[in-house]
């Protein structure tokens, strides 16, 4: 078994994966808004 050395695995796959889940959270929540406020603005 490999010896483990804090700090040095790499981390750039888990990272990407990050980014994207964040951009996608941050889309539907933006769509989320824009739904609700279309919906506001026709039903009044």
């Amino acid at each position: 078994m490999a010896e483990h050395e804090h700090g040095k695995m790499d981390t750039t796959e888990q990272e990407k994966t990050f980014n994207g889940f964040v951009r996608w959270s941050v889309w539907g929540a933006a769509i989320s808004i824009g739904v609700l406020i279309f919906l506001a603005l026709a039903n009044s």
